[in-house]
C-alpha cells in the first residue's frame, strides 16, 4: 500500500534530517533550501506532496519521526 507524504514547507527549518535519512524521497530545494519531495514521487504538482511506495515506508517514516519540527505527515492511502 503506498503512503501519502506531505511536508509543511512553511514550517521547515532546513535542518536536512529528512533528506539525510531518506534521500531517495526527500531533497533540498536549490532555490529556498527547504525540504521537498523528489520529482519522481511528487503528486498534485506540488513540491510538498508525494506518494511513497511500500519499499520506502521505513525510510520515509524514519525521516518524519526524526524531523525536529514535525512538519512531515505520512498517511497510508
Amino acid at each position: 500500500m503506498p503512503f501519502r507524504v506531505t511536508i509543511d514547507r512553511d514550517g521547515c527549518i532546513s535542518c536536512g534530517a529528512c533528506w539525510t535519512d531518506c534521500p531517495e524521497f526527500f531533497e533540498e530545494n536549490e532555490d529556498d533550501g527547504l525540504s521537498q519531495v523528489v520529482e519522481s514521487y511528487r503528486t498534485d504538482e506540488s513540491l510538498a506532496v508525494g506518494e511513497a511506495p511500500d519499499d520506502l515506508e521505513d525510510c520515509v517514516t524514519e525521516a518524519a519521526e526524526d524531523c525536529p519540527v514535525d512538519v512531515i505527515d505520512v498517511t497510508p492511502e
